[in-house]
């Protein structure tokens, strides 16, 4: 029994529930009340006291690179295809590896994890080494299975990407914390005959379609130039453009392409640090959400972010929200949490397992702790979520009802070995 001052459940919307208790049997949530009937109903149950804290579903990162944590700050300030091309390619071919990826993905679940992220989406090579630190830090992963035209020392091409990928798929199978997603990486490195591989791949094994979008001017300009068409139109050619799809970025979109993206039930990951630094842009979001696109927020990897810090981008992501619409009420904080939680969970497929504290769902959680000078008063918790708190009011977080963080010590990585390896791979990349 986990009990709060306040417990926002996300589901039903803008609920807040004042003292209140979260009980949970096994991985799975029982039931919701206050703590008094809590206590009278359960009376043998230990329980978990929180009396300064506000408890909501752990948060999804709905776009990240989570091994690119070991390239953090290695070419800032650079636009994007330069940064990609000159920089971030060449130190992957001569660096990534299982280890690599394993490594780097095992020190991104750890600053998640102590965070409040308990789930996250990624797209990178090697996705068995993606999933095994995932397993090993308990957290949940959507790892995504990377397809390109080009040669890396993960794969020498599209079908060898698809095929290795989809075997990693099998061996996860009964895992219940990773499962997974098709990952072309995008229009301008997938070509026409691959997408349809991937597109029928999605379909035959029921996954979901994870993929950069219009997240540059340079990506439409280079569509229109090479394809005749912007990115959208050839990927609604192509068949891609549907439910599955989990489009990233979305930075640049016509009026016709947001009513496209809400007709076909696209969901948007939308990355506002990442687009800032590399300066791409600000994405439409409060237009996507009007027109009733399913969006949902993503740190992109800490290489172009350069934090994988959901609290800090769901701030970023209201503030920036309302400045791109020219509205103080756009985008409000009830709103943008539920972005950071069931949102998420619907783009993944996973909504009636995780994103929202309802009896029945999987016990995904994460307290924070308002005790502090800067956090007081609280006229609302979730506003204080939102503008106010940042990660370091995290202090305890449960994955499937597993303590995973306890009053801020990380319980399932040890974080100076951790800590260690990051810095041995950093010593070869500066090398």
């Amino acid at each position: 029994m986990v009990e709060a001052r306040w417990v926002v459940p996300v589901e039903p919307a803008g609920a807040i529930l004042p003292d209140h208790a979260v009980v949970v049997r096994d991985e799975r949530i029982l039931a919701v009340l206050p703590s008094g009937d809590a206590r009278a109903r359960y009376p043998t149950l230990p329980r978990v006291v929180l009396p300064t804290h506000l408890l909501i579903p752990g948060l999804i990162n709905l776009h990240t690179h989570a091994a690119m944590v070991l390239m953090r700050g290695i070419a800032d300030d650079l636009p994007l295809r330069q940064w990609l091309e000159q920089h971030i390619w060449p130190a992957e071919s001569q660096h990534v590896s299982p280890e690599f990826v394993y490594d780097g993905t095992l020190v991104a679940a750890a600053e998640m994890l102590r965070g409040g992220v308990t789930c996250f989406q990624d797209m990178y090579f090697f996705p068995e080494s993606v999933g095994r630190a995932a397993r090993d830090a308990r957290i949940r992963a959507v790892v995504g299975l990377i397809t390109l035209e080009f040669p890396t020392p993960y794969a020498s091409g599209p079908e060898e990407y698809l095929a290795r990928g989809l075997a990693v798929r099998a061996r996860f199978a009964q895992d219940p914390l990773v499962s997974f997603a098709i990952a072309p990486h995008a229009p301008y490195t997938v070509s026409d005959a691959t997408f349809k591989i991937a597109v029928r791949a999605a379909e035959d094994h029921d996954l979901r379609i994870h993929l950069h979008v219009h997240e540059t001017d340079d990506e439409i300009s280079e569509s229109q130039s090479h394809h005749g068409c912007r990115p959208l139109e050839r990927l609604v050619a192509l068949g891609v453009v549907n439910p599955r799809l989990v489009a990233a970025h979305c930075v640049h979109l016509t009026d016709a392409e947001i009513t496209l993206l809400a007709d076909r039930g696209v969901h948007v990951a939308h990355c506002p640090a990442a687009n800032l630094k590399l300066a791409s842009g600000i994405a439409p979001v409060a237009a996507m959400v009007d027109r009733g696109v399913n969006v949902g927020v993503g740190t992109d990897g800490a290489a172009s972010n350069n934090r994988l810090d959901m609290l800090a981008e769901l701030r970023l992501a209201a503030l920036l929200g309302k400045a791109a619409a020219g509205r103080a009420d756009a985008l409000p904080a009830h709103q943008v949490l539920a972005m950071g939680t069931i949102n998420a969970a619907r783009a993944l497929g996973l909504e009636t397992r995780i994103g929202s504290i309802v009896p029945g769902k999987e016990a995904d959680l994460v307290a924070l702790d308002f005790s502090s000078l800067e956090l007081h008063p609280v006229f609302d918790p979730v506003s204080h979520a939102v503008y106010a708190a940042g990660r370091e009011a995290v202090t305890h977080v449960w994955v499937r009802g597993e303590p995973v963080l306890v009053d801020g010590a990380l319980r399932t990585v040890d974080v100076d070995a951790a800590r260690g390896r990051a810095a041995a791979w950093g010593a070869r990349l500066a090398g």
